[in-house]
């Protein structure tokens, strides 16, 4: 059973990733950039055991829509200071389709990695299992939560099952970062009713360069929206600074499940889908 539910997951992906998909992705207008409630789903409904919740790629549509009834999302009072919640099922997947040029570093980084930009989300994490990283997991992440502390903020991602500590306790981002991260060093402040994130002391290997600084701003402008925006300033890598946005739903009848990359996985999917479709195409 576990090995159906694995490949008809995997399967989804491919589907996801087939020429046919993306050209129909690439229809779509600039604006077209939200997460939206009622966005098509690819993947199937999977249902809970009793007494849980599903997984927010476990749902399709009708499930999401169907959660926001059962729990009277709409016009629901909220305090714009919790961003409590599951957000989204996939991340903000358009937000890195206007990015400037590369810089000469970047364009060198980008030839030693086959032409994959730093920016993609088809990239070699998805098969060697290395840390997916950010600002990535802002555009791909199956669903994410704010758990909100006196001290701090926690934002657990289920592609990959981790989780990256915001400080909110007035300390500063380090000028020259003892180590670098995967998910960067990252602190937090409010500024009215938005949040903001600024990050800093990047690991290269999270396909960014070490000088990447990000800020985020989120503001939860009704019980079940949450506006996003992301700026990315990496001179090294880019020739200027970039700003993406995206709306992000909240998924109220959902809960975040365990999904990391396994590389047993990774080989029972070449076997079954990727290399079958790879000799089709």
């Amino acid at each position: 059973m576990r090995k159906e539910v694995i490949v008809l997951i995997l399967a989804t992906a491919v589907v996801m990733a087939t020429p046919a998909f993306a050209a129909a992705q690439g229809a779509e207008t600039a604006e077209e950039t939200e997460i939206r409630i009622d966005h098509t789903a690819a993947q199937p409904s999977i249902p809970p055991p009793d007494g849980w919740r599903s997984c927010p790629r476990c749902q399709n549509s009708q499930d999401r829509l169907d959660g926001w009834e059962e729990h009277g999302v709409e016009g629901r009072d909220f305090d714009p200071h919790d961003l409590s919640g599951v957000w989204g099922f996939d991340g903000v997947g358009r937000a890195f389709r206007s990015s400037p040029p590369l810089t000469e570093w970047g364009q060198q980084w980008l030839d030693a990695r086959d032409g994959v930009r730093p920016e993609s989300r088809n990239t070699p994490e998805l098969r060697t299992c290395d840390p997916l990283a950010y600002p990535r997991l802002f555009s791909y992440n199956y669903g994410f939560e704010f758990v909100m502390l006196p001290d701090r903020v926690l934002q657990f991602f289920e592609w990959g099952h981790t989780w990256r500590t915001i400080w909110t306790d007035g300390r500063e981002l380090p000028d020259e970062p003892p180590i670098l991260h995967f998910l960067g060093w990252n602190v937090g402040h409010w500024e009215g009713d938005t949040f903001v994130i600024e990050s800093n002391g990047f690991d290269e290997r999270a396909w960014a360069s070490d000088e990447m600084r990000l800020e985020e701003r989120y503001r939860r402008v009704d019980y079940g929206t949450l506006e996003a925006e992301l700026t990315i300033n990496d001179p090294k890598m880019y020739t200027e600074p970039f700003v993406t946005s995206g709306t992000i739903e909240l998924v109220p009848s959902a809960e975040l499940w365990e999904y990391f990359c396994v590389p047993s996985d990774e080989k029972l999917f070449d076997e079954l889908i990727h290399i079958p479709v790879s000799a089709q195409e």
